[in-house]
């Protein structure tokens, strides 16, 4: 198992993206704090630690954060927008300064397109200048994209023309949208039904999966990924029991993720993914249950390749438990859900 801590250095950032989670609040995170969060990691047993914002290559502290977590003996991931990094000398301190991987987001590889989602110009060329960089900086590269209406129709080309053009990419990772109390809330034409990207997306994983690399996907229920169930990371959290941690920038503060589990609808009593399965974000909200289906397969599969070993039957105990369980704090009242399911759909 390996649980890694996220840490906001700054929410200030160049880009101005159409459905940014995290925008800015005006707060930067001082030295001092950043210390006491890393040493919290450490106490924690954590393994790493994920630098984020915001922009996190924006912060003064970021070569103090990445040079404090190598003395902890934490190793140190980015979560980036790449246009900073595309100054040579600037990324290889960086990682001569401890940085190891980076998770660059690219949300599409037409330029327009990119380019529109980001509201910043010249972005998608920046971003593919620094990844034409990492070979010769000697550190590992994910390729993270959020779905949205903009790119819903084309996931599986991205990932083809990347792999094709970058072929030491061997990782990608895709979050379906964050829509609530952020950016998204002023841009909702961002926001894709699941059916628009569902095609797409399960291209990208077919034709990833067929190439030997590795993906993930989150808040994507089950029953939109049936076939790579075991490449949910919700899934992967519930069934090896991991945790994660946060530390936000706002008023969120400290979050210790210990329960992954979303909205579930009636259409999820029926489901033997249920125990393993997160439901759907945002439910009753900004996504409708009744885009959700019940998968009728048996679980133990999808179970062994995430573990790659038989499970215990402890765990299968206590994974088949969770059917029926629902979150206390994101499932939606009946009075939501009953609006919900008024509005025609």
């Amino acid at each position: 198992m390996a649980n890694l801590g996220y840490v906001q250095l700054t929410r200030n950032c160049l880009q101005h993206c159409r459905f940014c989670s995290n925008p800015p609040t005006g707060v930067d995170l001082d030295l001092q704090t950043l210390y006491q969060q890393l040493d919290q990691l450490v106490q924690m047993g954590y393994d790493g630690v994920i630098l984020t914002g915001g922009e996190p290559t924006m912060s003064p502290l970021l070569l103090p954060a990445l040079r404090y977590a190598r003395e902890k003996g934490l190793f140190s991931r980015m979560i980036t927008n790449g246009q900073l990094l595309c100054d040579e000398d600037f990324f290889r301190e960086c990682v001569e300064a401890g940085l190891s991987h980076i998770h660059v987001s690219l949300h599409s590889y037409r330029p327009e397109v990119h380019d529109f989602i980001t509201a910043y110009p010249r972005a998608w060329e920046t971003l593919v200048s620094t990844l034409a960089l990492v070979p010769k900086m000697g550190i590992t590269c994910d390729i993270n994209t959020v779905i949205c209406t903009y790119n819903a129709d084309h996931l599986h080309e991205t990932v083809m023309w990347l792999t094709d053009r970058f072929p030491f990419i061997r990782h990608f990772v895709w979050n379906n949208m964050d829509p609530d109390g952020n950016r998204a809330e002023q841009n909702p034409d961002s926001i894709a039904r699941h059916y628009e990207w569902q095609v797409s997306l399960e291209l990208a994983m077919e034709y990833l999966h067929a190439t030997g690399r590795t993906f993930r996907a989150e808040r994507v229920p089950l029953c939109y990924m049936r076939r790579f169930a075991w490449a949910s990371t919700e899934a992967r959290k519930i069934i090896k029991e991991e945790e994660r941690c946060i530390q936000f920038l706002d008023r969120k503060g400290f979050v210790h993720q210990k329960e992954f589990l979303h909205g579930k609808a009636d259409a999820c009593n029926a489901c033997r993914f249920d125990g393993i399965c997160a439901g759907i974000y945002s439910m009753a909200k900004s996504f409708d249950e009744r885009e959700l289906s019940p998968v009728f397969e048996d679980p133990v599969p999808v179970i062994r390749q995430v573990l790659r070993r038989e499970p215990s039957q402890r765990l299968l105990d206590k994974l088949e438990a969770r059917r029926g369980h629902r979150s206390k704090t994101e499932q939606p009242s009946e009075e939501a859900r009953a609006a919900q399911l008024a509005k025609p759909f």
